[in-house]
C-alpha cells in the first residue's frame, strides 16, 4: 500500500507517540518543528494508528473512507437538488475523476478539505430548504475545521455559500443578515481557535512553526499559505521549496487546467459541466427567488468558478492535487447538467415539432 506522502506520513507517526506533536503537527515526536500545514487531517489519520497501531493502512484507510463518503453525501445533495438521475451521474463522476480517485487513497489533507466541504454544502442546502440557522452555523463549523486542514483554501467555498443563502435563503432580507452574522462567528471561532492557541503558547515550550521565517503561526496563514500561493513570493517550504519556487502545474494562466500536466486529472467534464450550468441557468431563469433549482446551479457554479480561477491564475506553489476541491463541483455540474441539456432539448423539439 506504500506510505503516501513520507512527509506527511512523519508527522502522523510523530502524533502516534506524542500528544503535543498530534496538537501542533510536529513533523517529529521531539516536536523541532511543524509541518506546513494545520493538523486537523493529521489528527483523523493518528487517532487510527494510535487505535490500530502504526501503519500504511491506518494512515491510508480513513482517506479511502473520506473519498467514499464524500461520492455518498454528494448523491444525496444533488438527488434533493435535481433528482434520482443527476445524483447517479454526479456520485459517478466524482468518483471517477482522477485527481479524486488520486488523493481519495493518499495521506495528504485533500481528501479531508474535501470532504468537509461537501458536508458544508450539504449543511448550507438544509438551510436554503428549512431557513434554519441551526444549518448555517453548522456549515461554517465544518468550513472552519476545513481552515484548520488547509488554512485560507478552504475559504474558496464561502462566497459561493453567503451568496447561495443571501439571495435564495427563505427569510426576510434582515434575519438572512443575521443569521450569515452568526455563521460567520461560529466560522471565526471553529476556524481562529487553534490558530489563536499556537499564537498565543510561549514559543520556548512550542516547535518552531515550519515553513516559516520568523516562527510565526500568522505568517504560515496569511503567508506562506496565503498571499505567497496567489500573488508568489518568498517562504521557507518542505524540502526547500518557496512561495514563489516552482508550480508543479505548469505556468499560470487561464488555460492551466487544461495543460498536460493538469487538463487529464481534472478537466476533462469541465465542458459539460459548463454546457449544463448555462441550461440550468436558463431553465430555472423565470423561477422566484428561493428557486431551490437555481439555487443549486448558483451553488455549484460559483463553488467551480471561484476554484477554476484561484488555481487558474495563482502565481505561488501550485500542485495538480488541489483541485480536487473543484472536482464536488465539476461532478455536480455535469450530472446535473446532463439532465438540464437533456430537458432543454425535449422542449426545443417539442417547440420546433
Amino acid at each position: 500500500m506504500g506510505s503516501g506522502n513520507s512527509y506527511y506520513a512523519a508527522a502522523v507517526k510523530a502524533a502516534t507517540k506524542s500528544w503535543r506533536a498530534f496538537f501542533f503537527g510536529s513533523i517529529d515526536p521531539g516536536n523541532f518543528i511543524t509541518i506546513d500545514k494545520p493538523p486537523a487531517a493529521l489528527w483523523v489519520q493518528a487517532l487510527s494508528g494510535r487505535l490500530f497501531g502504526y501503519s500504511s493502512w491506518s494512515m491510508l484507510v480513513p482517506e479511502a473512507a473520506m473519498g467514499v463518503t464524500s461520492v455518498l453525501v454528494l448523491h444525496r445533495l444533488v438527488r434533493r437538488w435535481a433528482g434520482n438521475l443527476a445524483a447517479h451521474l454526479s456520485a459517478l463522476a466524482l468518483a471517477l475523476t482522477p485527481v479524486a480517485v488520486l488523493m481519495f487513497r493518499f495521506n495528504n489533507p485533500d481528501a479531508f478539505l474535501t470532504l468537509l466541504c461537501v458536508l458544508a454544502a450539504w449543511a448550507l442546502w438544509s438551510a436554503v430548504e428549512t431557513g434554519r440557522t441551526r444549518w448555517l452555523v453548522v456549515a461554517a463549523g465544518l468550513v472552519g475545521l476545513a481552515f484548520d486542514t488547509k488554512m485560507l483554501q478552504a475559504f474558496l467555498v464561502v462566497p459561493p455559500f453567503v451568496l447561495v443563502y443571501l439571495v435564495a435563503g427563505p427569510p426576510r432580507l434582515g434575519k438572512r443578515l443575521l443569521q450569515l452574522a452568526a455563521a460567520a462567528g461560529t466560522l471565526l471561532v471553529a476556524g481562529g481557535w487553534w490558530v489563536a492557541v499556537v499564537a498565543l503558547w510561549p514559543t520556548a515550550s512550542r516547535p518552531y512553526i515550519g515553513s516559516t521565517t520568523n516562527n510565526s503561526i500568522l505568517s504560515l496563514v496569511f503567508g506562506y499559505n496565503g498571499l505567497s500561493r496567489i500573488l508568489g513570493g518568498s517562504g521557507g517550504g518542505p524540502a526547500g521549496a518557496g512561495g514563489g519556487g516552482p508550480t508543479f502545474g505548469g505556468a499560470a494562466g487561464w488555460g492551466r487546467l487544461f495543460n498536460t500536466i493538469v487538463g487529464g486529472q481534472i478537466s476533462w467534464l469541465i465542458p459539460l459541466a459548463g454546457a449544463g450550468l448555462a441550461a440550468g441557468l436558463w431553465l430555472t431563469r423565470r423561477g422566484p427567488r428561493t428557486d431551490r433549482g437555481r439555487a443549486g446551479w448558483m451553488l455549484w457554479g460559483l463553488w467551480g468558478l471561484g476554484c477554476l480561477a484561484t488555481f487558474s491564475l495563482a502565481k505561488g506553489i501550485f500542485h495538480p492535487y488541489y483541485t480536487v476541491q473543484l472536482a464536488p463541483a465539476v461532478a455536480s455540474l455535469a450530472g446535473g447538467g446532463s439532465v438540464a441539456l437533456w430537458h432543454l432539448g425535449q422542449r426545443h423539439r417539442a417547440v420546433t415539432a
